[in-house]
C-alpha cells in the first residue's frame, strides 16, 4: 500500500530505526520487523521515479481511505495488543510445552496485527496535526515521520480503561514529538527545551491575544497574561526569530546576496588608512620635538614603542629611574606638547 511506498521512498526508512530509541516498555514489533513489513507491502514500481512529493501526496490519500476505529475497535484492538505484549514475556521466560509455546506465539502474532491496524487507521491524525506545524523549520515529510514516533508510543501506552478515546490521547504525544523535533532540526542554533516550552506557550497566548484584541498584543499585555516581566517577553520574541544567511538572495533578480548590503564595521576604509598613517607620522614629529628621554618617556607609558602600556614603575625599571622621576619627566614632555607650536598639528585628529 502506499503508506509503505512512503516509507521506502526514503521519506520514513531512515526514522523507523529510531524506533528503538522510544524505549517503549511493551513495543512488540521492532524497527527491523516494521521495516520488513513495509518492504513486503511496498509496490515497487510506485517508489521508483516518483518524486518525494508526488509520494507523499499518494501517501496522504491513501491514508484517508483506511476507515477510523470505533470506540469499541478501539478497546478490542488495545486488549489484543496488551494480551500480545504479555505473551511476548511469558514465551522469554521458558519452561512451556509445545502446545503453550504455539498458543502464546498467536497471541503475539494477534498483538501485532492490531498494533499495525491501530497506527494506519490513525495516520490520518499524524497528518493533521504535523500539517499545523508547517513553516518551523522542519517539511512536511519530516513532521510526518517524528509524528508517527508519536503515535507508535502513544499506541504502546494507551489504556482504554480510562474511558477516553485513542485520538484524545494520541493527540498529545504525537504534538509533543513533533514539537521535539522542530526545537532539535527546525533551527540553525538548536535552543534547549524549557526556552521551547516557553516560547511555545508565548505563541499561544500571542494567538489567542490577537484574536481576542483583534490586533497584536504588545509586550506589555503579553507579559501580563503570562505573568512574566516585559523583558522576558522581548528575549523570548528574540530568541524566536530564525537566523538569515548571509548567502539569501535579495531583490528582484536575487542577483545579489544579502552580505552584500551589510556595513563592515571591521575591515578599515582606504580613507581611515590614510588617516590613521598621517596621525602616526604627526605624533612622531612632536615627539621628536622632545629631549630623547622625554619622548622615550611617552612612548614606553602610552603603548608607542612596543604597543604595549607600561606602568611608571616598569618605565623607571627599563631608565634606571624612580617612579616619581617618570611621573614628573611624563607631566613635563605633556605640558610641552600643549604648547600651540606643537599642538597645531595635532588638533585635527582629536575627532
Amino acid at each position: 500500500m502506499l503508506y509503505s511506498a512512503v516509507f521506502r521512498d526514503g521519506c520514513y526508512r531512515g526514522r523507523v530505526m529510531r524506533v528503538k530509541e522510544l524505549e517503549l516498555e511493551q513495543s512488540a514489533l521492532t524497527a527491523a520487523e516494521l521495516e520488513e513489513d513495509i518492504q513486503e507491502k511496498a509496490d515497487p514500481a510506485l517508489a521508483k521515479g516518483v518524486e518525494s512529493d508526488d509520494v507523499i501526496s499518494l501517501y496522504m490519500r491513501e491514508v484517508g481511505t483506511i476507515p477510523l476505529l470505533s470506540a469499541q475497535e478501539e478497546t478490542e484492538l488495545a486488549l489484543a495488543l496488551r494480551e500480545g505484549n504479555d505473551a511476548r514475556r511469558r514465551l522469554t521466560s521458558g519452561d512451556l510445552t509445545l502446545k503453550e509455546s504455539m498458543r502464546l506465539q498467536e497471541k503475539v502474532e494477534q498483538g501485532d496485527r492490531a498494533r499495525r491496524r491501530f497506527i494506519e487507521a490513525n495516520s490520518r491524525l499524524v497528518i493533521s496535526i504535523a500539517r499545523r506545524h508547517l513553516g518551523r523549520g522542519l517539511p512536511l515529510s519530516d513532521l510526518m515521520q517524528e509524528g508517527n514516533l508519536g503515535l507508535i508510543k502513544a499506541v504502546e501506552r494507551f489504556d482504554p480503561d480510562k474511558g477516553h478515546r485513542f485520538s484524545t490521547y494520541a493527540t498529545w504525544w504525537i504534538r509533543q514529538a513533533i514539537l521535539r523535533a522542530v526545537a532539535d532540526q527546525g533551527r540553525t542554533i538548536r535552543l534547549p527545551a524549557h526556552i521551547v516550552d516557553e516560547l511555545n506557550k508565548l505563541n499561544r497566548v500571542g494567538k489567542r491575544l490577537a484574536q481576542e484584541l483583534r490586533r497584536d498584543p504588545t509586550n506589555e499585555e503579553l507579559a501580563a497574561e503570562l505573568g512574566i516581566s516585559q523583558k522576558r517577553v522581548h528575549d523570548l520574541r528574540r530568541l524566536g526569530g530564525q537566523p538569515l544567511s548571509l548567502e539569501t538572495p535579495v531583490g528582484e533578480e536575487e542577483e545579489s546576496t544579502l552580505a552584500e548590503f551589510i556595513e563592515d564595521d571591521v575591515t578599515p576604509t582606504p580613507s581611515s588608512m590614510a588617516s590613521h598613517a598621517l596621525m602616526g607620522e604627526r605624533v612622531e614629529d612632536a615627539l621628536d620635538s622632545l629631549t630623547p628621554r622625554e619622548a622615550r618617556v611617552l612612548r614606553l607609558r602610552y603603548g608607542l614603542e612596543d604597543g604595549e602600556d607600561y606602568t611608571l614603575e616598569q618605565v623607571g625599571e627599563k631608565l634606571g629611574l624612580t617612579r616619581e622621576r617618570i611621573r614628573q619627566i611624563q607631566a613635563q614632555a605633556l605640558r610641552r606638547l600643549r604648547h600651540p607650536s606643537r599642538s597645531r598639528n595635532l588638533k585635527s585628529f582629536l575627532n
